[in-house]
């Protein structure tokens, strides 16, 4: 657990509703604040994301363990009177923020509709996280939109099948795009006392993704093609073989493309006519690119590296998972760290990227057991022992092993 300096968002409370990857993705990142974080899930079955592997480590997924960092885990079965009497007690007078990603009227069936609440706590902060946009209620899998959303014919070779993106790509953009606009409308309320509903597809999210392509395609009406590495508006920019490996370099602008040509020992090229300028050099792509890497093979990857960093050409290495997160960068960063959860001992994680000057923005909690919080967060919500017992033996909620979970 985190000490010293508290995050921004120390005494905000969010109750997380949410499964899988989008919503846990936005909470965890409040918790990362210093928000705290009520993660409510199944009673029997938890996050469908802890049975998702190998691979498992104490018990638990590492997807799961990805991102569910800096949360307690309630265990409730919402179908059960008793259940639905505790979230609405911590909704109307606990949460400042409830984040749901059930199919549209799911939590109206349980009497815990969205509406519902706002009217009972005014200043409750609610949010959605569906597949698709407020009219058409199928449930969304990142693979499927990242086809039906056009990345998927972005990315990969240039002839052949497309490619998905390496990570469900789709789920992370919306579970960035909900967080800010869940931290917007905290801040809206700071100024109006009001809370508000926010809604969060992701197939909008892919769209809005979609970025400079986007914006080619609707301003020339021309379908947008796959560049395998390359980019369709800058040359050179992708993959190049060396001797004995292959590097990006990413020439952004002339100065760039002289400096690299320098480097290679052409300066010719930077007063060619078909490579002078951004504009010429994306018309003949092909042509340069034969050129280049005719050149790169004579020397190993390193040797070229070092020479493009010294005149501030951008390239890189393409490395493999483990050789980032223990590259010279993620070291620098501190980007992985480890934590002491109830059955791995020394969990990695890999934090988040924001880096305050103040207040301070770091895994705080290791990510629950399974209604490893049960007992504690029924008692904030008002029951007495009695009625805990009473709840764990029916069934309408579920405490962790204390053998496996440790302190409640």
């Amino acid at each position: 657990m985190v000490t010293g300096k508290e995050g921004p968002l120390q005494g905000v409370r969010v109750l997380d509703l949410s499964r899988v990857l989008a919503g846990p993705f936005a909470t965890m990142g409040l918790g990362e604040l210093g928000a705290r974080v009520v993660k409510v899930e199944h009673v029997r079955s938890g996050d469908e994301t802890r049975n998702w592997g190998p691979p498992f480590v104490g018990g638990e997924s590492a997807y799961y363990l990805a991102v569910n960092r800096n949360k307690e885990s309630i265990a409730l079965d919402l179908t059960r009177a008793a259940a639905q009497a505790v979230v609405r007690r911590l909704a109307v007078d606990w949460a400042d923020i409830l984040v749901e990603n059930f199919l549209p009227g799911t939590l109206g069936k349980f009497g815990l509709g969205l509406d519902g609440l706002r009217a009972e706590q005014p200043r409750l902060i609610t949010a959605s996280v569906r597949g698709y946009p407020l009219g058409d209620d199928r449930p969304g899998y990142d693979f499927v939109i990242q086809g039906a959303g056009g990345i998927m014919s972005l990315t990969g070779p240039e002839t052949g099948e497309p490619y998905k993106i390496g990570v469900a790509a789709t789920d992370l953009f919306a579970g960035m795009f909900l967080q800010s606009g869940l931290l917007a409308a905290l801040y809206d309320r700071e100024r109006t006392g009001q809370g508000q509903h926010l809604d969060v597809s992701l197939y909008e999210s892919q769209l809005a993704m979609l970025a400079n392509v986007a914006s080619a395609c609707l301003v020339t009406g021309r379908r947008p093609r796959r560049y395998g590495n390359a980019h369709p508006q800058l040359a050179p920019y992708e993959v190049f073989a060396c001797r004995d490996g292959r590097i990006t370099i990413g020439v952004g602008n002339d100065r760039q493309f002289q400096a690299l040509a320098q480097v290679l020992d052409r300066s010719q090229w930077a007063e060619d006519d078909r490579y002078r300028h951004n504009r010429d050099r994306v018309l003949n792509r092909e042509a340069l690119r034969e050129l280049i890497e005719a050149v790169l093979a004579e020397r190993p990857c390193q040797e070229w590296l070092e020479a493009l960093t010294a005149v501030a050409v951008p390239c890189g290495p393409i490395r493999t998972v483990d050789e980032a997160l223990a590259s010279s960068e993620a070291q620098l960063a501190g980007a992985v760290v480890r934590m002491g959860h109830p059955t791995v001992p020394d969990l990695p994680q890999v934090r988040l990227p924001w880096r305050f000057s103040r207040r301070q923005a770091a895994p705080r909690t290791p990510p629950p057991l399974h209604g490893q919080h049960t007992r504690r967060i029924l008692r904030e919500a008002g029951l007495d022992d009695r009625a805990i017992d009473e709840a764990l033996a029916s069934g309408a909620a579920k405490q962790a092993s204390l053998e496996r979970a440790g302190s409640p």
